[in-house]
This record gives structure tokens, sequence and C-alpha cells, in this order.
């Protein structure tokens, strides 16, 4: 069969100008990713071709996850551009995760192995748990919905989820294995008790998130920080809004950084997460969107008086609570980020 014809755009970022962070291992995964979480909003079709126009233009860290339903069709998306020969696998960074209804010990293993199916990939380089916890709630829910088999975070249960993650590793079916939302009192129990340690944690961050402790946490321990929602998720699902909520590109020091720099405020934001040293994964599905997302982590760096700007408009507004994921009991979403130090039952 002729290979597919893909090559690499003329405006594109060569893929070896873009930071690296070096993992536990020694492995080296791209400064900036594509996040691929939209499918409420555009087809899986769409952003199949969006990670098809991100490759072309440089992108080589694609962050993915079964529940987004797209991951078959991303695969042929891998299948195309790994078959043009323009970029190997080894070159490609790909991240999935497990959902939380498949916490099972019984079903981790062949969870990944769809994933890996559907991906049309052999291995995964980054296989994380989306949530500590085993709560499900179907497509489309409300703020209000709750999953009537919902229950707080169990050690002893995320452990046997976590042995079924490492024995991926010994497989040769995920290169790492991390974690996703997870919090600092969570990730001292399994850092304690793990054979194989998390190599990064997916968390919220932007600059009116910042999770300064949890993220030099997460640094202290040899942890990746990756950072979701990494312009504030303007378009996120109404169920994640509340009135409190502030909005990162409206604020004066992005948008006078922007101005300076002549680029929408969101670029600044990308510039603030790589400099920091965090791994941003922006969703974009316009080409020249994910592209000046890409190219914010290789020219014109915010100066360092723009950094501590930035550093010092920290709300603490937290976008993705998770209130759908609340179990009997709780008394509110602050419960599943345990912002006193102790776990909540």
């Amino acid at each position: 069969m002729e290979k597919q014809k893909f090559t690499l755009a003329e405006d594109a970022i060569d893929p070896a100008q873009v930071p690296h962070r070096t993992l536990y291992t020694g492995a080296k995964i791209p400064a900036v990713g594509l996040g691929t979480f939209g499918s409420d909003r555009f087809s899986g079709e769409a952003i199949a071709q969006a990670v098809k126009g991100a490759v072309a233009v440089g992108y080589r860290h694609i962050d993915c996850a079964a529940v987004y339903g797209n991951e078959h069709l991303i695969g042929q998306t891998f299948r195309e551009v790994l078959s043009s020969g323009l970029v190997k696998r080894e070159a490609l960074w790909v991240t999935s995760k497990l959902w939380n209804d498949k916490h099972a010990e019984e079903d981790v293993i062949p969870t990944c192995q769809k994933t890996l199916d559907d991906l049309q990939l052999d291995y995964l380089d980054m296989y994380l748990i989306h949530w500590p916890f085993p709560n499900h709630h179907d497509p489309g829910v409300d703020v209000n919905a709750r999953d009537p088999h919902a229950v707080p975070y169990i050690h002893e249960n995320y452990m046997k989820t976590w042995q079924q993650m490492e024995k991926l590793v010994d497989m040769g079916l995920a290169r790492h294995i991390g974690t996703s939302n997870m919090s600092r009192a969570k990730l001292e129990l399994l850092l304690r008790d793990a054979r194989i340690r998390p190599a990064a944690n997916e968390m919220e961050l932007h600059p009116h998130f910042q999770q300064p402790e949890l993220y030099q946490y997460c640094l202290d321990n040899n942890i990746i920080p990756i950072g979701f929602s990494p312009i504030g998720s303007p378009s996120r699902p109404e169920r994640d809004t509340t009135p409190e909520d502030t909005v990162d590109i409206e604020d004066p020091v992005i948008v006078k950084a922007a101005a300076r720099l002549g680029v929408h405020p969101a670029v600044v934001c990308i510039k603030w997460a790589v400099q920091r040293g965090q791994v941003p994964i922006p969703f974009a599905i316009k080409r020249d969107q994910y592209l000046s997302n890409l190219r914010a982590a290789v020219v014109d760096p915010l100066t360092d008086e723009e950094m501590a700007e930035i550093a010092a408009i920290d709300k603490n507004c937290r976008l993705i609570k998770g209130q759908v994921f609340l179990w009997e009991g709780a008394k509110s979403w602050e419960d599943l980020w345990d912002l006193d130090g102790t776990i909540a039952s």
C-alpha cells in the first residue's frame, strides 16, 4: 500500500526547539501537549483532525482519555502520521487515562488494551488514573447529578488499582504510570505504598489557580505536574461553572503582557506555564490557536517581572470542582480535594 502523504507544515515549530521535562526514569516529555477533551462541544472526527494538524505543526505530545470517546478516531490519525514516515513512534508522547468505572482489578489491564487498540499503538508513554474515585457519571449530566454507588477515597482500593497499573509497566503496555486530580494527602499515601512511583500528576493549573503547595510537592518528589485547563477553561461545560469563577484571560496582568507581545492573552497563560516548569496541555481545534500555543513555548518569553506579576494574581479559583463525583454524606465539593490535609470519608 502506498504511504499516505503527510508532511511538516511550512510554518511548523521545530519539535527539537520545544522544551522538555525529564521524568525520574530519564525519559523526556514535551513541555506542551495537545489536549483532546472536547467531544462535548466538537465531533470526535474534528478533534482527530486537529490532532493530525497539530502533529503537522510540530506537536509531539498528545493527551488522550478513554472517557473522551474519541480514541478510536485519534487512532486513525496516529496510523496515518506514523505510516507516512514523517514521525516515528518513539518521537511521539501519548498519554491516556483509566476512567472511574474501570478501577476494578480485573478491568485495568483489559481497559488499557482497549485504549491501545483504539489508538492503534503498541504502548502508551503514560497511563494515568483519571480520578482517585471509582465514582461515575453519565455524559452530559448537570452539577446535581450523583452516582448512587459513589464512595469517598479508599486507599486500600486505590492501591489495588495501582498495582494493576504497575503490571502494565511490567508488561510493556505503559512506559510510565501516573495520577490525575490527586491531592497531596492522597499522593503521600501512594508514594509510601507504590512499587512503581507515579511519574506525573495531571492537575488543574492556570494563573488564577496555581496550586503552589501541591505543585512544589510534585517537583520535590520527582512527579511532573501536567496542567489541564491552562488558560482557565473558558468553554468548560456549564455544570462546572459557579458565580465566583474568575477569567484568567481577562486579568489586567495577563492582558498587559499580551499587549506587549502582540498575542492573545491565552498565549501568555501558556508561556507562563512553560516558563514556570509545568507541562500545559491546552485544547484547541483551530489551527491558528494550537499553532500559537506551541509557538508560545519557543519565542518571546515573558520577562522576570511579568512572571512575578503573574505569580501574584493567584486567586485560588478552582474551576473543575468535580461536584458530580460526590458521595452520600460528603459536605461539599471541597471534600474531594482534602483542603485541610485530611482525606474526607
